[in-house]
C-alpha cells in the first residue's frame, strides 16, 4: 500500500510542478493546488496510518496512531482552500483587467500599463 501511495505522491509532485511552470494562469493555480495535496498525501504516508490503532479510551497497551499530522494536515487542507480561492479571484481580476490568462501577456500589458503612467 505505501508503495502505491508513493507513486501517487510523485505523479501529482511532477504533474504539480509541470502545471507550476507552464504559462497560463489557471494552470498555476491548479498546479499549486495539486502539489499541495502532494504534500498531505506524503505526510499521511510518512505518519505510518497502518500500523498503530486509533487513541480510544478502554483499550490495551497497543501501539497508537499519532494524532498530530492529522490534525496539521486538516489544518493545511483549510489553508489551502482559502489560498486557493484567493488565487482564484485574483487571476479572475487580472482576467478582466488583461482580457488574458497568459503571463507573458499579461506582462506586457502590465509593462505598457506602467510606462501611460509615468
Amino acid at each position: 500500500m505505501e508503495v502505491i501511495v508513493a507513486v501517487i505522491v510523485g505523479v501529482l509532485f511532477a504533474v504539480g510542478i509541470y502545471l507550476i511552470l507552464t504559462q497560463d494562469l489557471l494552470r498555476i493555480v491548479l498546479g499549486t493546488s495539486l502539489l499541495t495535496h502532494a504534500v498531505h498525501l506524503l505526510l499521511m504516508a510518512m505518519s505510518m496510518l497502518k500500523t498503530g490503532a486509533a487513541p480510544l479510551l478502554g483499550r490495551g497497551k497497543e501501539q497508537f496512531v499519532d494524532p498530530l499530522p492529522q490534525a496539521l494536515i486538516l489544518t493545511s487542507i483549510v489553508i489551502n482552500f482559502g489560498i486557493t480561492a484567493f488565487f482564484l479571484v485574483l487571476s479572475y481580476r487580472a482576467y478582466q483587467k488583461l482580457d488574458t490568462t497568459d503571463m507573458e501577456r499579461m506582462r506586457s500589458e502590465s509593462s505598457r500599463h506602467r510606462g501611460r503612467r509615468q
